[in-house]
């Protein structure tokens, strides 16, 4: 009798054990679409430089705190599923001068700074993510123009694609991580800060996963043109953002003519 208020006892422990891993089991795929993929969808921090403190407002005397989000841009990320990444692209020796005249010049030869289009990838990771079965959307929030992304995923590159600022882009799943690969690039763009410019070779692969409750973001840029090999940059951990997507205002650049000196601006 008492072995068999064991056994009992025991089975009802067994059965409560898995209903509670049963009840636990959802979380590990909450971040997962109905095909099994990760769920990349969603509002992310912005992937630009805005203003290092936090932002001080006075209306009729009354003055208004508010902390801004920013996704540590210039701070490298120590998080699963990274690859291994250098400080600084290696140009051509001929190239070399080049990109430092650039950068000592900066705030004269940086489009950007005269409401130039960024481009990928310098324009970063997506401020939205809308993620559908066989495409993804990107969303960006930019003084140049609030553009915007249409991913497929698992075709080919447009054999006739005209350059654009945001490339040709088609994308992948490489186990948990979407690679996205864009080509057929406008040269009028850098691919980052300090004058690295590129030519209309430029190949990038832009690395998206999931990191908790956050995103990684990472950068591969190759240029047989211009470069000694591929660089890849550091990655990004974007975290999830409450703050809804907004229309830019309209850029107007009226700062040039107050430059006391052209050198760098570290907008992005």
């Amino acid at each position: 009798m008492i072995r068999k208020i064991a056994i009992v006892f025991t089975a009802g422990l067994l059965a409560a054990s898995l209903a509670f891993a049963q009840q636990k089991a959802p979380a590990a795929n909450a971040h997962r679409t109905a095909d099994g993929h990760p769920d990349l969808s969603g509002l992310w921090t912005y992937a630009i430089d805005i203003a290092p403190v936090n932002l001080k407002k006075t209306v009729n005397g009354q003055t208004t705190v508010t902390k801004v989000e920013q996704p540590g841009r210039h701070k490298p990320a120590d998080i699963p599923g990274a690859l291994p990444w250098t400080k600084t692209p290696s140009y051509k020796p001929e190239f070399v001068a080049k990109v430092a005249d650039l950068e000592a010049h900066e705030s004269k030869t940086d489009g950007v700074f005269y409401c130039g289009h960024p481009g990928v990838p310098r324009i970063g990771p997506p401020r939205r993510i809308v993620q559908l079965p066989n495409e993804f959307i990107f969303l960006y929030e930019d003084i140049s123009g609030d553009p915007y992304r249409v991913v497929p995923v698992g075709t080919q590159h447009s054999a006739d694609a005209n350059p654009t600022y945001y490339g040709d882009s088609v994308a992948r799943w490489e186990g948990d991580t979407l690679v996205v690969d864009s080509t057929s690039f406008s040269e009028d763009t850098w691919f980052g800060e300090d004058g690295y410019f590129h030519s209309d070779a430029m190949h990038v692969i832009e690395r998206l996963w999931r990191v908790g409750d956050d995103l990684g973001y990472q950068v591969t840029v190759d240029d047989p043109k211009v470069l000694t090999a591929p660089w890849t940059n550091f990655a990004h951990q974007i975290k999830p953002s409450k703050i809804p997507l907004e229309g830019s205002v309209a850029c107007k650049e009226d700062d040039a003519s107050r430059l006391l000196n052209f050198d760098h601006h570290l907008q992005r």
